[in-house]
């Protein structure tokens, strides 16, 4: 069983940046898709970004790409999200969520998720 822990979420002003962190418990993280999800208030929590276990394949939703970037250190069973130029649509709980296969946008495909870290982006 996989365990998620995000940080590295809070307040910064719009054109800020952030860094989310999601440590692993184990080492099957290594060997694991991993992907950024997000959730406002009232909506449906949407894809972010993913990468494969050995980083050859990344994918992000058009609203993120050229902003955030996606990377992991499977030496560390850590994944990133460097989050630039942020926007006020950008607010939301931020979740990690990690599975074994192939790279998904689809929620329900991910079998292990962290506990969500909130960001907010005051314009």
């Amino acid at each position: 069983q996989v365990q998620l822990v995000e940080s590295g979420g809070g307040l910064v002003q719009a054109g800020g940046s952030l860094r989310l962190s999601c440590a692993a418990s184990e080492r099957t993280f290594s060997r694991s898709t991993m992907a950024w999800f997000r959730q406002a208030p009232g909506k449906e929590r949407e894809f972010v970004a993913a990468i494969t276990w050995g980083s050859s394949i990344s994918r992000y939703a058009d609203s993120v790409k050229g902003r955030f970037t996606i990377s992991r250190d499977n030496a560390k069973n850590t994944g990133y999200l460097q989050m630039n130029s942020l926007k006020s649509e950008d607010t939301a709980v931020y979740y990690c969520a990690a599975r074994i296969g192939i790279l998904s946008h689809i929620p329900k495909d991910y079998d292990y998720w962290g506990q969500g870290t909130q960001v907010t982006v005051s314009s």
